[in-house]
């Protein structure tokens, strides 16, 4: 018996997941999804398990598109991922100056109040 917490970490697609099914299945093995509840040893279970894989990539490629989305947002209004920076252009160029010199990673974030 196969045994996962969630259908979703089976696989990247439905394809995928189907196909883990199905050398799950001609190892004369079960599957089964704890979250889901669903149990592959009988024809209903196999049928729940073709629906529940459609619905897992659904959402998957739902969180993407909106990931993408907002990611294009925030491009055109010039934002570029991360928060703030910590330090400016010239604190930037200082610590570059100290690295250079041999001061260590440690000691220039001391210097310029940044972990």
């Amino acid at each position: 018996m196969l045994t996962v917490w969630k259908l979703d970490r089976l696989g990247r697609n439905t394809r995928h997941v189907l196909d883990v099914i199905e050398t799950v299945r001609e190892q004369r093995a079960g599957f089964r999804s704890l979250t889901e509840g669903l149990d592959t040893t009988g024809p209903m279970g196999t049928a729940m398990l073709t629906v529940m894989a459609a619905f897992a990539q659904l959402e998957r490629d739902t969180m993407i598109d909106r990931t993408r989305a907002v990611l294009a947002a925030a491009a055109a209004n010039n934002r570029h991922g991360g928060g703030p920076r910590k330090v400016d252009d010239a604190a930037a160029a200082r610590a570059r100056e100290l690295n250079g010199k041999g001061t260590s990673a440690s000691d220039i974030g001391k210097m310029l109040g940044v972990s």
